[in-house]
């Protein structure tokens, strides 16, 4: 059933509520009132009015302050709010309309002109009520997007003896672009690494973030589910793999210029042996107990740019002792409330310096100084990290 909308009266008059308690009667509105500003605010938990008239001068709590409290409050800023007052100086209502009035009548008011003042702000306020309906939607479907993302990511990562694997992600907004992927290869005992970062961020960078990562995966392990032959090397398996989802995704969708930074290997446990590609990706760095470091540089551009007829792999070895560091460029580009980067010069000493620790240590370490350096600033970019170390002979 429409029940008619309800009026908060405030002022200390009593012959000016009893005025505008039958002008709005007429009019098909109900009316509640209150004489003061803390029986305004008492009213506007009780009662819910869909309006709030309000008197500016008033003994106990004053207009003003009765606009300070409402706006102040997440729970009664929404409430529209008209100023009906006697006080007419311009600073007393420029006051009114910065404290949050959304409109303003001199006493003694025209009921025509407050009809249409009335109307005019329950319709913002129905108008406001659909947008936070389609927002808190919104809200839902990303954060059922959120954790159908989290499902493309590993749940748990391989245990190997004589290795230890560590990873954290954590998106900017309800999705994200980066992905990574860390996973066994049970015919010819080898672990894939996968890291990328997807261009731009949120919806669409998400969806193409599974488009690369569930590419990479099924073309890595083609053989294993049955859908091809054997690659000849672990190189050829690798090179063809990112060849095979380059080519797709740069054929089918290149229109629409997505493409994704990315870093792929193949380890075998066993020696140490890394083969490896460096698609435009933040360049891995392997650590030693040391300190010192190596760069796996990029040797190639981000995937589906453009189609490619070979993709280049190399090869390294990890050695008992050293630290595989993999990560996206929301490490190197966090930001603080004053839009400076964490100093990159730093950052590398730190790590350098924390190369004799496991690997999920030197991951905590480097996550802790970028939220050092951040504090409560919004995150500007996702933020990912896969740590893998050589264990053998320890």
């Amino acid at each position: 059933m429409h029940h008619p909308p309800k009026i908060l009266i405030v002022d200390d008059t009593p012959l000016n509520v009893n005025l505008m308690e039958q002008a709005l009667e007429e009019l098909g509105y109900q009316t509640v009132s209150a004489t003061n500003g803390l029986e305004a605010l008492q009213q506007i938990a009780d009662a819910q009015p869909d309006v709030m008239l309000l008197d500016i001068m008033m003994p106990v709590m004053d207009g003003f302050q009765v606009l300070t409290r409402v706006k102040a409050d997440k729970h009664m800023r929404d409430l529209p709010i008209i100023v009906i007052s006697a006080v007419t100086d311009m600073p007393s209502i420029v006051r009114g309309i910065e404290l949050g009035a959304d409109d303003f009548l001199p006493k003694p008011f025209e009921p025509a002109i407050l009809r249409a003042r009335l109307s005019n702000s329950l319709n913002k306020k129905r108008l406001h009520e659909q947008e936070q309906i389609v927002a808190r939607a919104m809200e839902r479907e990303l954060e059922i997007g959120r954790e159908m993302q989290a499902d493309f990511l590993p749940n748990k990562l391989p245990r190997v003896a004589g290795w230890e694997f560590a990873a954290y992600f954590q998106a900017a907004r309800q999705v994200a672009g980066d992905f990574y992927d860390v996973f066994a290869l049970s015919q010819t005992h080898r672990i894939g690494i996968l890291i990328g970062d997807v261009s731009d961020k949120g919806v669409g960078a998400a969806l193409y973030m599974a488009l690369f990562r569930t590419l990479l995966r099924a073309t890595i392990q083609s053989d294993e589910f049955g859908l091809g032959a054997r690659a000849e090397s672990d190189a050829a398996r690798l090179s063809e793999s990112i060849r095979l989802t380059n080519n797709y995704v740069a054929g089918m969708h290149g229109h629409t210029s997505m493409f994704a930074t990315l870093f792929a290997a193949l380890l075998d446990p066993a020696t140490g042996t890394l083969w490896y590609t460096n698609q435009g990706h933040m360049p891995p760095l392997v650590l030693d107990a040391r300190g010192s470091k190596t760069e796996l540089g990029s040797n190639g551009v981000p995937l589906g740019m453009r189609l490619r007829e070979t993709i280049e792999v190399r090869e390294t070895r990890i050695a008992r002792g050293e630290t595989l560091l993999m990560y996206s460029d929301g490490i190197t580009d966090a930001q603080n409330a004053r839009k400076q980067f964490l100093d990159e010069i730093t950052l590398m000493n730190e790590i350098r310096a924390f190369g004799a620790h496991s690997a999920p240590a030197q991951i905590d370490h480097i996550i802790e100084m970028v939220n050092v350096h951040v504090g409560d600033a919004p995150r500007f970019d996702d933020m990912t990290l896969v740590a893998v170390k050589c264990l053998m002979g320890e």
